[in-house]
Formats: C-alpha cells, sequence, structure tokens
C-alpha cells in the first residue's frame, strides 16, 4: 500500500467505508509488531479522524488521492498525546474541505 491510496475498511465499525492513507509501516513498530496502515477518513462536513488498521483488515482500490498530506505530523507519539492527535487530525480535515469547496472531488 501506499500513502494517498484510497482503501476500503474491511472490518469494525467503519467497516464498508472509504478511507485515505496517510502512513505505512511495512515492518511494524515496538506499539505494534504487525504492518499496518495509518488511515484518515472525513466523517462529514465537520470532522474526520486518524485510526490504525492491520492490513488485513483493508482492501486496496485502483483509486488514489492526490492531496499531499504532511507526513512530520504523524509519528509514534501522535496517539500518545492528545495535542498531537488533534493537529495531526486537523490537517486532512483541512485538506478535504479545501478540495470539497473548490469542486475537485468530482
Amino acid at each position: 500500500m501506499k500513502p494517498g491510496k484510497v482503501i476500503l475498511v474491511l472490518a469494525g465499525g467503519y467497516a464498508a467505508h472509504k478511507t485515505v492513507t496517510v502512513k505505512t509501516m511495512d515492518d511494524g513498530t515496538s506499539d505494534h509488531q504487525y504492518s499496518h496502515a495509518l488511515k484518515s477518513v472525513k466523517h462529514s462536513k465537520n470532522k474526520s479522524s486518524m485510526k490504525v488498521y492491520n492490513y488485513d483488515h483493508l482492501m486496496p482500490t485502483k483509486n488514489s488521492v492526490d492531496i499531499p498530506l504532511n507526513k512530520a505530523l504523524v509519528n509514534k507519539n501522535v496517539f500518545r498525546d492528545l495535542v498531537l492527535k488533534c493537529k495531526a487530525k486537523r490537517q486532512p480535515k483541512v485538506k478535504f474541505e479545501e478540495r470539497y469547496k473548490t469542486g475537485k472531488n468530482k
């Protein structure tokens, strides 16, 4: 999987929802020993979320999104510190809304 790729979530509360891959970790980390991806999803006009998913629960599609996301904001400490998590969630939200308002999402 590559960053910017549109993927489908296969399991969990967001099953059958489309998301965008922000960052992939093929070898795993100390917190998650398995290969996983950080994904961002736009729920509505006012909210977006970030979550870590195992590759087994994701299915990549042929589509990709050309929204440049800053990967420097996303690191291991994002989910430990609430302020960092809010900053990391805000950036995709702004980019998604900007793209929606310009009409490039059609």
